[in-house]
């Protein structure tokens, strides 16, 4: 029976290759913010505000170097807001940003 403990950068590196980068929490943690009112229509403010929110929820306790570079992929991987739309229906739209984000 092998009792030896795994090597701690393999478990880190399998943590890191497993989970969502940090710019795809980021947009799935603004999905969430707008699911909270899904009914309501999409609007930019409304976007700014729930990725103000997440930003600060992912984004905050990083490396300065961290933070901006997922700040800059979040805003690369953006969907553009419809003309009419639900919150709901543009929640969607950032989880499948996120998705592809990996």
């Amino acid at each position: 029976m092998d009792l030896t403990q795994p090597d701690p950068v393999d478990v880190a590196l399998r943590v890191l290759l497993t989970e969502p980068s940090y710019a795809a929490q980021t947009l799935i943690t603004t999905a969430r913010m707008l699911e909270m009112d899904a009914a309501r229509p999409m609007t930019a403010a409304a976007r700014e505000h729930a990725m103000d929110i997440a930003v600060d929820t992912i984004l905050s306790t990083l490396p300065e170097a961290v933070n901006l570079d997922s700040v800059k992929r979040v805003y690369g991987a953006l969907p553009p807001l419809a003309p009419t739309g639900t919150r709901g229906e543009y929640a969607l739209r950032l989880r499948q940003a996120a998705k592809d984000l990996g």
